[in-house]
């Protein structure tokens, strides 16, 4: 885990604007997450959430503007600095050989191991232990190609655990999962953040990223267009001008806001 103690952003976006070929992805992006929070970000397809990831983790260079990593900019770390530090979980990945799963997980030491060093005993039991944490040692001995898109999604999850870094991206980390395995991964994001490292968290589930995130950014056409406490983004006016859709947004059981959208006129 980081050393990092202080209290300015682990993790900063510094008017970021990003093109991919002749198009403008981001513009004039300005975020920060915190430690001990949990940040939601939410908007559209092709809005550039994804992209705003691949930006924070050093994949994307962006044309201007920078991104701060614990105070400092991504390229003093150097690769495997950053990779000390910062953990991403996609989507999905896709894998070419028949790793075991209990192999993924111990691919998240590599950045602590020393130059053509190997695992030794410590990595073996934080891999074991994140495989225990996220509950699924069973699969350990499993091939990763034999898995289902949920099971991969929990590997990679574990994978970041593993990595013990400080910032975890999140690309749609429950995507592929059931109900159980949803709630119990953003509880362990929830652990994670009060341990106090930060979790930056896409979702295209409004409702449930209103009930495991303390603020939510929200991005259209590559702008950022709200960031706050989900109750005070969650606003029927932000989400017509964000998704182009008429919602109701109501307090749920908890006090949490549920995002209902209303069918269209003559839609069946």
């Amino acid at each position: 885990m980081s050393s990092w103690a202080g209290g300015a952003p682990l993790l900063a976006f510094e008017a970021l604007h990003l093109r991919l070929g002749a198009r403008e992805v981001l513009a004039d992006v300005s975020l920060e997450l915190r430690p001990g929070e949990v940040l939601g970000l939410a908007g559209p397809n092709g809005a550039g959430k994804t992209t705003l990831l691949r930006a924070g983790c050093g994949v994307l260079a962006p044309a201007s503007g920078r991104v701060l990593l614990e105070g400092r900019p991504l390229a003093e770390h150097g690769r495997r600095g950053v990779a000390r530090r910062l953990a991403v979980v996609p989507q999905d990945a896709a894998f070419a050989f028949p790793f075991r799963a209990g192999e993924v997980v111990l691919m998240g030491r590599t950045p602590h191991l020393p130059r053509l060093g190997f695992e030794g005993s410590e990595d073996l039991a934080i891999a074991r232990s994140a495989l225990e944490r996220v509950g699924i040692a069973a699969l350990a001995d499993r091939s990763i190609l034999e898995l289902s898109g949920g099971e991969r999604q929990l590997v990679l999850f574990a994978r970041a655990l593993a990595q013990q870094p400080s910032v975890l991206l999140l690309d749609e980390p429950t995507a592929h999962l059931d109900l159980y395995h949803r709630l119990r991964v953003l509880e362990l994001v929830r652990e994670l953040a009060d341990e106090g490292r930060g979790a930056l968290v896409v979702s295209h589930d409004l409702s449930l990223a209103a009930r495991s995130c303390d603020r939510l950014a929200i991005v259209a056409g590559g702008r950022l267009l709200a960031v706050g406490r989900p109750a005070e983004v969650l606003e029927p006016g932000l989400l017509r001008r964000a998704f182009s859709i008429e919602a109701d947004v109501l307090a749920g059981p908890d006090g949490a806001p549920l995002v209902v959208p209303r069918r269209r006129a003559g839609a069946r």
